[in-house]
């Protein structure tokens, strides 16, 4: 932990349930009588959101930041998460405030005195499986554990502080749509993984809503 902010808890813990939303958060409390400007990264930012993403913590108090994961497809392998985070922090002018955070703050080569803190993130099964007997996997090879310091070449980069922030960011323009019948328009948007049509009613009926299927 280091000298200007301590964080609780030291591990970011999702509960995770496939295709849904999940949150959890941390405190950074100022250790000291200096305003401390803190600055949060990720390796994967297209994945989480966080608010609020860099700030300032006053002297001797405490700062909520909340990290939003995206609702996942898939599970990994082992519900093992290579995802890491990073929390840097410095220490501000007196009276700054969160417009006066900038990225010139936390740059290494200005000789800038700054308290760095990795995080790595774990998965809780919103329904855990039963437990399995002792003995039921005997003589198989025990596995890999990801450690937190696992990977120190891991590339940390900004983080959005919305979900909105990173559709604008990642996703792509509507390409084209269809018209299926005299009575229903088909619009197909393409992401980078994903096809989505949504299919609605054209002007010539009354519209009843709009439904939206997934490829």
């Amino acid at each position: 932990m280091g000298d200007l902010i301590s964080i609780h808890p030291t591990e970011l813990k999702f509960p995770f349930e496939l295709r849904k939303q999940s949150s959890c958060s941390m405190q950074l409390t100022n250790k000291t009588d200096k305003y401390v400007a803190f600055k949060v990264k990720t390796t994967n930012p297209k994945k989480y959101c966080v608010r609020p993403n860099s700030g300032i913590v006053l002297p001797g108090s405490s700062c909520n930041v909340t990290v939003t994961m995206q609702a996942q497809k898939e599970a990994p392998p082992d519900m093992q998460c290579r995802d890491k985070f990073l929390i840097q922090s410095v220490v501000a002018p007196d009276g700054a405030t969160y417009i006066d955070v900038t990225s010139e703050m936390f740059n290494k080569e200005d000789g800038q005195v700054m308290d760095e803190f990795r995080m790595r993130v774990i998965y809780i099964p919103a329904n855990p499986p039963s437990p399995v007997p002792e003995g039921s996997e005997e003589g198989s090879p025990p596995r890999e554990t990801v450690h937190e310091n696992g990977n120190q070449n891991s590339s940390f980069e900004d983080v959005s502080r919305s979900l909105e922030e990173n559709k604008e960011k990642y996703s792509e323009h509507w390409l084209f749509n269809v018209f299926l019948s005299p009575a229903i328009v088909c619009d197909f948007k393409v992401d980078r993984r994903e096809i989505f049509c949504f299919a609605t009613k054209s002007e010539a009926t009354p519209r009843t809503g709009t439904v939206e299927k997934r490829y």
